[in-house]
């Protein structure tokens, strides 16, 4: 076949290395004989109508007949020195100053570095592929006509002209250059599926693509050349777009000189002519249908219950898309301007309605539906322009569509007063509110729909006059409805009250009435209107919101006598300063600081005594939980520790015994503590913990905590055995004994805090009280948790 590609991959390809003696060899010798004669052939048949094209222009020319315009063709041949074909491409050139034409000078143009021979083939070539592709009876041979004679010589190696369909799908009408299981892929494409042809039939300008690769949009032969240029265009006539021109080149493509870009443009629109036939006969395969003329939708558009107006393209004289003609508008079409329905019809688009092209951009929806064929639906467009200098703002529902070569352009104007009636019933309805007009001097009640529902009435039945509403209202609302009733129909005043509706079923429904008085000219009394709104609901959520308000400010009250409560507590027990203790030879001082959140009171608790022995009791603890329950436990141990370490016992035996009373005298409460006892004269120290944090010793200008001993928290066991440690202390030594409330963070480890505490601890001031204020501080706890320090400094 003419153009057929090399990647189509022709059964002779996979006979060429056989023997020319053997079968095999002979049959594809013969077939390959075969095919160049069908080329040939069809080079002379294509060439002879171009020579009959040429003599038919002598004839005209020169007023002789043909045999006289013959013989003129050969002469003028002979003296040119040229072909037949190569003159009578000359001779047509020359006469018809087309498209084609321009594109021959173009093509020469940019083909200036040929030679003679070479540009005057290229002249036949691109005659050979216009005759061929008007000869052509179908899309197939156009695509072959062209790769052939016309893309070839630009370096493209293959080409796809696709038919554009109604529904906005892209058929393959015909290719060359693909082979035939690939052009079978890619038979189809659906609507809204995105390609390199979809790109060119939505952009008007075409697509042109450096490289494939340089898209992810999936396309015919892609994987042959994924590197290639590719060319989409779309092909259209009249403005009407019938489909796309897809050419491919092997390798990247290189931007092209505006003649090359004209070439390909023309022979996209070469293609549509073929299309046009195309898209008229074929539905995707389907049998051949039948396109509606315009007389066939006026009929239609007669028979719409919508405005619908007919539009018929309206082109230039050199057959481009400048306006559309209103053709036929149907008996329901109104004019925005008023006009009659005679002055708007045969009128051009853009003359009777200038603005169309304007903020609506109306006229450009409806000149890309014509051109692509794809219907457009849109609810509630604005549509102001469309009476230009008439100041009227119209919203439509717009439906466009094409038909054969027409436009059916269907608007539903939205009628306002409908429209807003329509709000105000959904409005009522959702409101729950029912409105009524009572005359006073006829008797005539009108109520609406809503208004039977919320009396629980049938439609059908009497409405009931506003002086006999009282008999229908609760009896202890009997004076507000007097009250009511007295400020509308005696002082004539606008009202409301509120009343228990009683229904005849039985129901009673909480009310809102709103009535005014309307007067005559007179200034007499005539009419009342107004409205009932159902607050049942409303009524209920205030008397719930009061009882739920009046719950929490009980709750809220008695958290707070709580919260005040447990810190009076804590601060007589635990006041934020003590009185210094008379110790010969030892500084001790105790720092309290509350939580910031009286919520967040706990049970943090220390202690500093000297016993009847003459050794200085020290501890501090912390008990799990915050509020009263919290406090309470911390004063049973805080008191039960005082008296148990007057018995003389070591912190291990007294921390055991804190244990039991946790466990079994406190509801089984759980805590922290640090116990230690000082000897004044030997000056030791003598300490256990449960669980809680060693105590820290400042020596030297260095801070670090005592060596952990093993003790578990109290509480968690009912018994325990705490392990002790001593150590001796040497004047100047400082010791510091902490709750976590000192350095607990949430965004940080113990283990962090713990040296943050420790540096700030080395830096010693002169006293201890401003060693512990020092403490307070610089302390980064982000807990609002309260915080115990008992700190002892030998002298």
């Amino acid at each position: 076949m003419p153009g057929q590609p090399d990647s189509a991959e022709p059964p002779s390809r996979e006979l060429a290395g056989a023997s020319s003696t053997s079968p095999v060899g002979r049959l594809a010798a013969t077939v390959e004989r075969l095919r160049r004669e069908v080329r040939a052939a069809q080079v002379e048949a294509e060439g002879r109508a171009l020579i009959e094209l040429a003599k038919g222009i002598l004839v005209e020319r020169l007023g002789c007949g043909p045999a006289q315009a013959a013989r003129q063709l050969a002469e003028l041949t002979e003296q040119a020195k040229v072909t037949p074909l190569e003159f009578a491409v000359e001779v047509i050139n020359q006469a018809a100053r087309d498209r084609m034409s321009e594109v021959t000078d173009a093509f020469l143009a940019v083909a200036a570095g040929s030679t003679a021979a070479e540009q005057e083939s290229a002249a036949v070539r691109l005659r050979a592929a216009e005759s061929g592709a008007l000869a052509a009876q179908d899309t197939q041979a156009v695509a072959d006509s062209l790769l052939e004679h016309a893309l070839r010589p630009l370096g493209a190696v293959a080409v796809a002209v696709w038919a554009a369909g109604a529904d906005g799908s892209l058929s393959l009408a015909g290719s060359a250059g693909f082979s035939p299981a690939e052009a079978g892929r890619w038979r189809y494409v659906p609507p809204e599926v995105a390609t390199v042809a979809r790109r060119g039939l939505s952009e008007r300008t075409g697509v042109w693509l450096t490289s494939l690769a340089e898209t992810g949009l999936p396309t015919i032969g892609r994987h042959l050349h994924p590197d290639g240029g590719r060319v989409a265009l779309p092909a259209g006539t009249g403005g009407r777009i019938h489909g796309v021109l897809e050419i491919v080149w092997p390798s990247p493509l290189e931007p092209q000189p505006p003649q090359v870009v004209r070439q390909v443009e023309a022979l996209a629109e070469l293609c549509a002519h073929t299309l046009e036939t195309y898209t008229l006969r074929h539905d995707l395969g389907l049998e051949p249908r039948v396109m509606p003329d315009a007389a066939e939708l006026m009929d239609l558009a007669d028979g719409l219950h919508d405005p619908a107006l007919v539009l018929v393209p309206h082109v230039d004289g050199s057959g481009q898309l400048v306006d559309f003609r209103i053709q036929h508008v149907n008996s329901r079409f109104l004019d925005p301007a008023g006009r009659p329905r005679a002055v708007v019809s045969g009128a051009l688009l853009l003359e009777a309605y200038p603005m169309t092209a304007g903020e609506s951009e109306l006229f450009q929806r409806i000149e890309r539906v014509y051109a692509t064929g794809e219907p457009f639906r849109a609810r509630r467009m604005h549509l102001t322009a469309l009476v230009g200098q008439v100041p009227l703002s119209a919203v439509a529902d717009i439906s466009i569509s094409r038909h054969g070569s027409s436009v059916l352009l269907i608007w539903r104007i939205e009628d306002e007063t409908a429209r807003l009636a329509s709000l105000l019933q959904h409005a009522q309805r959702l409101g729950r509110i029912g409105g009524f007009e009572e005359n006073l001097l006829t008797g005539e009640i009108t109520w609406n729909g809503q208004l039977f529902d919320l009396y629980g009435r049938a439609p059908s039945s009497t409405p009931v006059p506003l002086e006999e509403l009282p008999a229908y209202a609760h009896p202890d609302d009997a004076v507000a409805i007097r009250r009511f009733l007295r400020t509308v129909l005696h002082h004539r005043r606008p009202a409301s009250a509120a009343f228990r509706l009683q229904r005849p079923d039985g129901v009673t429904r909480h009310m809102r009435i709103v009535a005014e008085p309307v007067l005559d000219t007179d200034g007499r009394l005539f009419v009342v209107r107004g409205a009932y709104q159902d607050i049942s609901a409303q009524h209920w959520t205030e008397v719930a919101l009061a009882a739920t308000r009046d719950q929490l400010a009980h709750t809220e009250q008695q958290a707070s006598e709580r919260n005040r409560l447990t810190l009076q507590l804590q601060h007589a027990i635990m006041p934020p300063a003590q009185a210094p203790l008379q110790v010969p030879d030892l500084q001790v001082a105790v720092r309290y600081r509350p939580a910031e959140t009286e919520q967040l009171v706990g049970g943090d608790w220390y202690d500093a005594v000297v016993l009847p022995s003459g050794l200085v009791l020290l501890c501090v603890g912390d008990v799990a939980g915050h509020g009263i329950e919290a406090a309470t436990s911390m004063v049973v141990l805080r008191n039960a520790l005082r008296g148990l370490a007057v018995t003389g016992a070591g912190p291990g035996q007294l921390l055991s015994w804190l244990n039991i009373v946790a466990h079994h005298l406190t509801g089984a409460v759980t805590a922290t503590a640090v116990c230690a006892l000082y000897d004044p004269e030997r000056h030791t120290l003598r300490w256990a913990r449960a669980g809680h944090l060693p105590p820290v010793l400042v020596r030297d200008a260095e801070a670090a905590p005592l060596p952990l001993v093993r003790g578990l928290l109290l509480g968690a066991v009912p018994e325990a055995v705490y392990e002790e440690d001593e150590v001796q202390l040497a004047a100047q030594d400082t010791l510091l004994m902490y709750t976590d409330g000192l350095i607990e963070r949430r965004d940080r480890s113990v283990e962090e805090s713990l040296t943050h505490l420790l540096t700030t601890a080395s830096a010693a001031p002169r006293t201890l009280d401003q060693q512990l204020d020092r403490l307070l501080t610089y302390s980064k706890s982000d807990t609002d948790d309260d915080t115990c320090i008992v700190g002892i400094r030998v002298g």
